[in-house]
């Protein structure tokens, strides 16, 4: 499949090299999220934690795109990020798109993600997609653990966000769009989800991995939909010595719907991921239900998340409620504020207000 997807993009690109093109233009864009944060978080003993903190995060994306006469499209895309202690590059791919899709290779989100479908949210920010603002910590140790249906950002997805795959995604026909995903290599990490690119050493676990999506939008008698679902599996690597490896390979999937009534939206997703590390099972399922009404340059918004881990060790549940605004000052900026209230069964609950803007360039 790699081998035909990797085909048809290098013949559409050979059929375009007598086309003259003015060269890449440059599009720089970016964004930074500031949040002032009060979290009164459950302590273990002996750790102190800030109640009040800042919180930010800040990104700068370098875009160079050109169109050749032939309708071929090419750029490279880059992410920065910006904050002193995560100054790194996110993402960096290239891509060719025309009328028979678009090509991503690169360090770049999978399918899974791309097309994914999230619930409405008090602050996308926080309870969003992919979250961005968190202090909430369940060991009581300083930072914050996230609670997120963010397809890649639990293990064994999340250090495959960073490696090198290739995507293809279709045109999109009548609302429909499809796409699929191959990463040969997954990137080498300490933290025993992923594997080296050449060796397979003790702490290592997966080798390559697949992920396959699809994602609908229209409308029906004034009812706005969207619907999608990904799925994504991990093949495990030789088992070797050592702890931390994988006797089997992960499976995750994911399916949304945001419905939307003029003013008001309503939705929900759900996210598995199953895996086995030493013999142990290790199944994480998080599903989320979110609304919100807009109001000109204000959106109210509330949301429910639960996220269930069953381990062989300990079955942990935790429910989070948050409730918000957003108002819109100006264009591509927002002031935001929010409330979460969260309750883990097995060891520390918190709440936690947000009040902060984010400015979009």
């Amino acid at each position: 499949m790699k081998k035909v997807l990797l085909s048809g993009a290098a013949l559409v690109a050979l059929m375009a090299a007598p086309a003259q093109a003015e060269g890449l233009s440059l599009d720089l864009a970016g964004h930074f999220k500031g949040y002032g944060v009060w979290n009164n978080n459950d302590e273990a003993a002996g750790v102190s934690l800030r109640e009040l903190n800042i919180r930010k995060e800040t990104e700068v994306h370098f875009t160079g795109e050109t169109t050749l006469d032939s309708g071929l499209t090419v750029g490279v895309h880059v992410e920065l990020e910006a904050d002193a202690d995560d100054n790194s590059i996110e993402e960096s791919y290239a891509y060719m798109s025309g009328g028979w899709g678009r090509v991503n290779v690169g360090e770049e989100d999978g399918v899974a993600y791309l097309l994914q479908v999230a619930a409405p949210s008090a602050d996308s920010n926080i309870d969003g997609l992919r979250q961005y603002i968190s202090t909430y910590n369940a060991t009581g140790v300083a930072g914050g653990n996230s609670l997120r249906l963010d397809y890649d950002h639990v293990a064994p997805v999340a250090a495959e966000t960073t490696a090198n795959k290739v995507s293809y995604m279709t045109p999109v026909f009548n609302g429909f769009q499809a796409g699929v995903s191959y990463t040969p290599s997954l990137t080498d990490s300490a933290n025993g989800f992923t594997s080296t690119s050449s060796d397979e050493t003790a702490g290592a676990a997966y080798d390559d991995s697949w992920e396959v999506a699809a994602r609908y939008e229209g409308a029906f008698e004034g009812v706005g939909v969207a619907f999608g679902a990904g799925w994504g599996t991990y093949n495990a690597e030789e088992e070797t010595a050592g702890a931390g490896n994988v006797t089997d390979d992960a499976d995750t999937w994911n399916v949304g719907l945001d419905l939307n009534f003029g003013a008001f939206g309503l939705g929900a997703a759900y996210l598995n991921q199953e895996t086995e590390i030493n013999t142990a099972d290790i199944d994480v399922d998080t599903w989320v239900v979110g609304a919100d009404y807009t109001m000109g340059a204000y959106t109210l918004g509330a949301s429910y998340l639960n996220q269930n881990t069953d381990t062989a060790a300990a079955d942990t549940d935790i429910d989070r409620w948050t409730a918000g605004a957003t108002y819109s000052y100006g264009p591509g900026m927002s002031f935001r504020g929010s409330v979460s209230m969260i309750d883990n069964d097995n060891s520390f609950d918190a709440t936690q207000v947000t009040l902060g803007t984010q400015i979009n360039f």
